[in-house]
């Protein structure tokens, strides 16, 4: 089971301020990502749920963390790959479903054959 939103995303912020210094304070990243202080820590304390697609992605760019990654954590899934699922929702949700206990490798390997045309 991953690790909770809040939780996840402070340890990955104080890792980077360990790392980097005082530019990874609540404040600091909180303000670059446009949110306040006060919200991201309440955030990571899990005390507020994880915030809307738009925040995590520009925590995710803050916190150098692959969006996606993040908004998964979060319990969505970003708008973009949402519109690919809703053309063809029985198809992709056919898919998933068969993909899921794949090992790594298999899910890769269909990645490649879609990515290089290769059928």
């Amino acid at each position: 089971m991953p690790a909770p939103f809040g939780p996840f995303l402070r340890r990955q912020r104080e890792r980077l301020r360990t790392q980097r210094g005082e530019d990874f304070s609540v404040r600091q990243v909180a303000g670059r990502a446009g949110l306040e202080p006060s919200y991201l820590s309440k955030i990571e304390r899990a005390l507020q749920p994880p915030p809307g697609e738009a925040a995590v992605r520009a925590l995710a760019r803050e916190l150098e963390l692959d969006p996606d990654v993040l908004l998964a954590l979060a319990g969505k899934v970003s708008s973009d790959l949402q519109k690919v699922i809703l053309r063809r929702p029985q198809l992709f949700a056919q898919l998933i479903r068969e993909l899921k206990n794949q090992p790594d490798h298999a899910v890769l390997r269909v990645v490649r054959e879609v990515r290089d045309g290769d059928w």
